[in-house]
């Protein structure tokens, strides 16, 4: 084979390689295509953090519910059990894409949605915030946003006002996967405040929600 033939069939073998290969997905895509990969499931999980302001919950039965599930939002009810052994379903995590109809990955957007056992919205809600950095597959932070500052200032949360929410997920199929979701806050009003779910063992569905019926 002449050289400029073989020059050729490189270059051709070049470019199939570079077609068969996939692009890595982007972080936030990445990390949401893992939780989805959980879509319908339910998890038990625990508190693993220590701090006073969670008595209450420690060695509480705790249940996430990947409930559901649409290319713009994901939502994963957190139940809580009740030292009578009633459940508290007033919690749900919103995680959001956040970016235009031309760009919907520039970032993620997760709110807390907060009901009473009617139904109706708590006044602390809707709060959460941003991702302010690309992340990772399995790990994206969330800081406080303006809007939500402006709502703890309203409710007399003001030591709420440096809140970070940190979000942990594994696809499934991978191993030992868990998900976590953490609230985070530095000095003087330090907190730290973390569960952790196993994604290895589904559980039966928990009832919906308060107010999602």
């Amino acid at each position: 084979m002449t050289s400029a033939r073989l020059l050729a069939a490189l270059c051709s073998t070049a470019a199939l390689a570079a077609c068969a290969t996939t692009p890595p997905a982007a972080p936030h895509d990445a990390f949401w295509q893992a939780l989805s990969s959980h879509c319908g499931k339910a998890f038990a999980g625990r508190m693993v953090s220590d701090e006073t302001p969670d008595a209450e919950m420690r060695g509480a039965a705790m249940v996430m519910h990947v409930r559901e599930c649409s290319a713009a939002r994901i939502a994963v009810p957190f139940h809580v059990q009740r030292p009578d052994g009633s459940w508290d379903r007033s919690r749900t995590w919103l995680i959001t894409r956040v970016g235009t109809l031309d760009n919907p990955g520039r970032g993620l957007r997760l709110k807390h949605d907060h009901r009473h056992e009617d139904g109706t919205s708590d006044a602390l809600t809707l709060y959460g915030g941003d991702t302010a950095a690309p992340g990772t597959a399995s790990v994206q932070e969330f800081p406080v946003d303006a809007e939500s500052v402006a709502l703890f200032r309203a409710q007399g949360r003001t030591v709420s006002v440096t809140n970070v929410w940190r979000v942990e997920v594994t696809p499934a199929g991978s191993a030992q996967p868990r998900f976590a979701y953490q609230l985070l806050r530095q000095p003087p009003n330090a907190r730290n405040f973390r569960v952790e779910f196993d994604l290895a063992r589904p559980i039966p569905a928990p009832p919906a929600p308060w107010g999602h019926d």
